[in-house]
């Protein structure tokens, strides 16, 4: 956490199925929570499945409901653990 109380929060995303691929979650969950940034680290996206290493930023409340909004989108969303895209 930083001194202005935002984490930083390292995490893998999975788009499992075709109709996953083809919806703008990360689009909707930006809309929805303006507070929280994010940058894809490392992505590899074909018609049938998508995986993302995403880093969020922002206030811990803001950024577990914003992760939890991409899971109840269908979105599987994993802690990285100790991984090269990690810094």
């Amino acid at each position: 956490m930083t001194a202005s109380g935002k984490i930083k929060k390292r995490v893998w995303l999975t788009f499992g199925s075709r109709r996953m691929v083809e919806t703008p979650a990360l689009w909707r969950m930006a809309r929805k929570f303006p507070d929280v940034s994010f940058d894809i680290r490392q992505a590899s996206v074909t018609a049938e499945i998508g995986i993302m290493a995403v880093l969020f930023e922002g206030q811990q409340p803001e950024v577990q409901a914003a992760m939890a909004f991409l899971q109840e989108q269908g979105v599987t969303v994993e802690p990285i653990e100790k991984s090269v895209v990690e810094g």
